[in-house]
């Protein structure tokens, strides 16, 4: 036996016992319709990003003016995408038109003094949000400690949806809330309250909110709502830390920390309101009203209310805020559970299909070819192995769907080396030595294996791209197994033919 077949053995050899060591390391992981679990599919209302960033626009606006001494009496959200500028004094009118070409070029003047963001601008918005949410629902999950997740798009553009599916039966209820809770913590000036109900508030007001005002419910006693500032002075983004601590009553609370310029912006926020009350509203709601003391810098605690946090509660939320507040809020579109002994089904279905593909295939090999039929099923074996092994490494899922993609890698498999073992046949029949003709052979098929594994491979890479769920677990175990089978029909199968030559040599 030649050094060059001996290295090609030892070769093999060493790829095969490195799959084999990946797949006991690693293991391989299972999907959701295999293991059992959890989908979600949660449409983000992108609206609530609009809104929020028409705000923040109002708040710099408010800021710039102050900070070039321009008096006006409002400035108000009109829409979600729209605000408006009144009680504007006329000597003022070229210095408010330079502010806002200045610094707000993505807004569009509609009339005198209303802006509207422009139609580009918002649509980036709204991808941007969907793309932040996968983000932070992913943050939150990995912070939870839960693996092998799957968080992608889903739908079609326009629809703003997003599939998660969570393998496993863990906790369903919690991680589901974790997920859903936007947690938008908002600092807001408090300006009249408690009410006892929204009609109390309103006549206090002569009937109607101003604009620039809102009205809140409030978790600190029964029923009661305060109107408070539309636009927040601090906001979840401006967020550095939180954990779970206690109340001065000893309760589960969650004490937070501001970033530098959110702690700059609170510290002048609470100077200037000494003797106020100001608002810490979570998701809407306020948790606690406290009267501004003294001026506060950087940090501040949330309370649960009268009914209070549960430590569990508390520790959740510290999660969700260290982990970020969602651009906006989630939809529950679909739910769906697949129970473990669904996925046990699938699994041992699968099994009983791969199994008999593969007995199957190769009795029909070893009947018709003989010992090279014995080659056939050696490649085909080993390029399984190999398949399971970089599907361990690189930490792909097995789907039911992928099931189906190895057993189509076992027939493409079985097809490259029929396509070697007949063109063996012609070289033998014109009459070539044997060594000669599957030197020749392997030499010639193999730019006809490479131009159809190419065209396979394409398609299975659009297949990953753009599908979505199942379509990518078949285009996974499909690429995967159609680059394992372009060694194990070309170089294993070659090396098999080369030692087993050599050997009668």
């Amino acid at each position: 036996m030649s050094k060059r077949i001996r290295a090609r053995l030892l070769f093999v050899l060493f790829v095969t016992v490195l799959s084999v060591f990946l797949m006991m390391k690693q293991g391989i992981r299972l999907g959701l319709d295999l293991r059992g679990g959890t989908q979600l599919v949660l449409q983000v209302v992108t609206d609530d990003a609009i809104r929020a960033e028409t705000d923040r626009a109002i708040e710099r606006l408010r800021e710039q003016f102050q900070e070039e001494s321009v008096a006006v009496r409002q400035i108000s959200r009109v829409q979600n995408n729209e605000f408006q500028i009144s009680g504007i004094d006329p000597v003022k009118d070229v210095d408010i038109r330079r502010i806002l070409s200045e610094r707000f070029s993505e807004w569009d003047l509609t009339s005198p003094y209303n802006l509207r963001m422009r139609p580009q601008a918002e649509q980036v918005l709204r991808d941007q949000s969907v793309d932040q949410a996968i983000q932070t629902i992913r943050n939150r999950l990995d912070k939870l400690g839960v693996s092998e997740m799957t968080i992608q798009k889903h739908g079609s553009r326009g629809e703003y949806e997003i599939l998660v599916q969570i393998p496993g039966s863990g906790d369903a209820g919690r991680i589901k809330s974790i997920i859903q809770s936007t947690a938008l913590l908002e600092l807001k000036l408090v300006d009249s309250g408690p009410y006892a109900s929204e009609e109390t508030a309103k006549q206090n007001y002569g009937g109607s909110l101003p604009a620039a005002l809102e009205m809140l419910p409030s978790s600190e006693s029964g029923h009661a709502y305060y109107v408070v500032q539309r636009v927040a002075s601090v906001t979840g983004r401006d967020l550095k830390n939180a954990y779970a601590s206690r109340d001065e009553n000893g309760r589960p609370a969650v004490t937070f920390n501001l970033s530098a310029d959110g702690a700059k912006r609170f510290g002048y926020v609470t100077e200037t309101n000494v003797g106020k009350r100001l608002a810490i509203v979570l998701d809407g709601r306020i948790q606690s009203a406290p009267q501004i003391f003294t001026r506060i810098t950087d940090a501040g605690t949330i309370q649960g209310g009268s009914v209070g946090f549960s430590s569990q509660q508390a520790q959740d939320l510290a999660l969700i805020l260290r982990a970020g507040a969602l651009p906006a809020s989630l939809r529950n579109l679909q739910e769906n559970f697949v129970g473990a002994s669904l996925g046990a089904d699938s699994i041992r279905q699968g099994i009983i299909a791969s199994v008999a593909a593969v007995s199957s295939v190769v009795a029909v090999m070893v009947f018709y070819y003989r010992v090279w039929g014995v080659n056939a099923t050696i490649a085909m074996l080993l390029n399984l192995v190999i398949l399971f092994g970089a599907m361990a490494y690189f930490g792909a899922t097995l789907t039911l769907p992928g099931i189906a993609g190895v057993i189509l890698t076992i027939g493409v498999g079985i097809d490259s080396n029929v396509l070697v073992f007949e063109r063996i046949r012609e070289e033998l029949r014109t009459g070539k030595t044997r060594m000669a003709a599957v030197m020749v052979s392997f030499k010639r098929v193999f730019v006809t294996l490479l131009d159809t594994h190419m065209a396979a491979l394409i398609s299975a890479t659009f297949l990953f791209l753009f599908g979505t769920g199942p379509v990518r677990g078949f285009a996974v175990t499909l690429v995967i197994g159609l680059i394992s089978n372009l060694f194990t029909a070309v170089f294993v199968s070659r090396t098999l033919f080369e030692y087993a030559l050599s050997r009668r040599l």
